[in-house]
């Protein structure tokens, strides 16, 4: 996928130790995240039928600490379509040497009114599978 979301690190990411704070990690993800599915899927039309993302699992790796005054680029692709889940695969880099700062899989399921996960095939498969595309 393209990278659409560039981040500098600020003191307020920042912990006691002066580097992101393990849950900023998960923040940084959701920005790329909604980024990359507002580029691809008209989610106010979703919305409208009543369906929404639910993130149902993270597992993050947290790889190095990245210091303020860094610049991290968020990446996400898509890893695998299930019958009613998906997970992607996302990174943080740090822009300047592209080392990874962060990694995680991060599944997430398609809710209705109900609040139950839904099969996605049909025309919402085809929306998912648009996560797959670059421009």
């Amino acid at each position: 996928m393209e990278i659409l979301t560039e981040i500098k690190v600020r003191g307020y990411h920042a912990d006691f130790y002066g580097h992101v704070n393990n849950a900023r990690y998960l923040e940084f993800f959701e920005e790329d995240r909604w980024a990359q599915l507002e580029s691809k899927i008209d989610l106010r039309k979703w919305a409208e039928k009543g369906l929404i993302f639910l993130v149902v699992n993270i597992n993050v790796n947290y790889r190095r600490a990245v210091p303020v005054g860094e610049t991290i680029i968020v990446t996400t692709k898509l890893e695998k379509i299930g019958n009613r889940s998906v997970v992607l695969k996302q990174e943080i880099l740090v822009k300047e040497s592209k080392a990874v700062a962060a990694d995680a899989l991060i599944t997430f399921v398609i809710s209705d009114r109900s609040g139950r996960a839904v099969s996605m095939d049909g025309e919402m498969l085809k929306e998912i599978e648009k996560l797959k595309e670059t421009t």
